[in-house]
């Protein structure tokens, strides 16, 4: 059995691998993306940092392929016996032309799909986002109507819908189980998590116009535990899994964990509605420092009000709590931040 990680060499995609190893050390690992191990991200403008430690490798054989393509020729030999973890995905928003996302998640969906049905693969675990909601304060079960008002989440949508697709064609043999995680943090995130740490170590972080917006969010090492235990314990049908801690955290908590585990001693201001939208704008303008601009703060404003109840109620057993999970991520940045 092999294991085919579609955009192996991200954020998520490095610690599925390197979970991988730790508990099959023995299994063949491919990684199938346009970007080479240790090369960062193109999507990441400034100040990279990698998923992996000093002098760590990713143990996973890389092969290009960019899944906007049909993924036709790859150096080995795909059996029915392989699983496919489907990463490939264009997903920092905002930061993209519109085309970019539907190209990049709906024809990678397809071309997945296809290649998984050329060789008669028959597992598949595939990483949504919960985007497809839409942005809105209500709480959000996987029995919530989608509603997606980005193009991200809209192309994420018809993505889980081309898998379901493909799972429905055998729906007896094949296994599909799509996830839709909230903020996912931990070491090379690159993402809200580390600009919220750096933003209050460096007296940048303000709450903008409320403390109580919920931020459903789920470790990046529970996530890939998660979705290895759902490949091993879920024989066939297509399910779908919120993933976060339950119930979802508020920034301020979020913010004063942070702050305890780490050591910080700053103080958190919060900003009034009225003022916030001009000073991003006014930052925006010069460059967005600290990934400051107004399409960021309406986001920060609006709760993703996320439901984890099904993934607790599982069976799956979290290995960390949220403040664990912090812990564990600063430890791997050998206490000296997050990053």
């Amino acid at each position: 059995m092999n294991y085919l990680v579609f955009g192996g060499t991200g954020f998520i995609g490095t610690h599925l691998t390197k979970l991988l190893k730790e508990v099959h050390p023995e299994a063949t690992i491919y990684n199938l993306d346009i970007v080479a191990p240790g090369t960062p991200l193109p999507a990441v403008k400034r100040d990279y940092h990698s998923p992996l430690r000093k002098d760590e490798t990713l143990k996973s054989t890389f092969v290009y392929c960019d899944v906007r393509k049909p993924v036709a020729e790859v150096p080995f030999v795909p059996t029915p016996e392989d699983a496919i973890f489907n990463f490939a995905a264009v997903h920092r928003t905002p930061g993209h032309p519109d085309h970019e996302y539907f190209e990049t998640n709906i024809r990678g969906a397809e071309n997945v799909c296809a290649f998984a049905e050329r060789h008669g693969i028959r597992k598949i675990v595939f990483t949504s986002s919960i985007a497809p909601y839409g942005a809105a304060e209500e709480l959000k079960e996987e029995t919530t109507l989608p509603t997606p008002n980005t193009p991200y989440g809209i192309s994420k949508l018809v993505a889980e819908k081309i898998h379901q697709i493909w799972q429905a064609k055998d729906a007896m043999n094949r296994q599909l189980t799509i996830v839709r995680p909230g903020v996912v943090f931990g070491k090379g995130e690159n993402g809200n998590f580390t600009r919220l740490y750096w933003g209050i170590r460096g007296g940048k972080f303000a709450y903008p116009g409320r403390k109580d917006t919920i931020k459903a969010c789920i470790y990046v090492k529970e996530l890939v535990r998660f979705m290895l235990y759902r490949l091993e314990h879920h024989e066939h049908g297509a399910e779908l899994y919120n993933c976060c801690f339950e119930p979802a955290y508020t920034i301020e908590h979020i913010v004063n964990s942070m702050k305890e585990v780490t050591g910080l001693d700053k103080p958190v201001p919060m900003v009034p509605n009225w003022l916030i939208m001009p000073v991003a704008t006014v930052i925006g303008a010069l460059g967005a420092p600290m990934g400051i601009c107004p399409a960021r703060v309406r986001k920060l404003q609006i709760s993703t009000n996320i439901c984890g109840k099904k993934l607790a109620d599982s069976g799956y057993a979290f290995k960390w709590s949220f403040e664990e999970a912090l812990k564990d991520w600063y430890n791997d940045n050998e206490c000296k931040g997050l990053k």
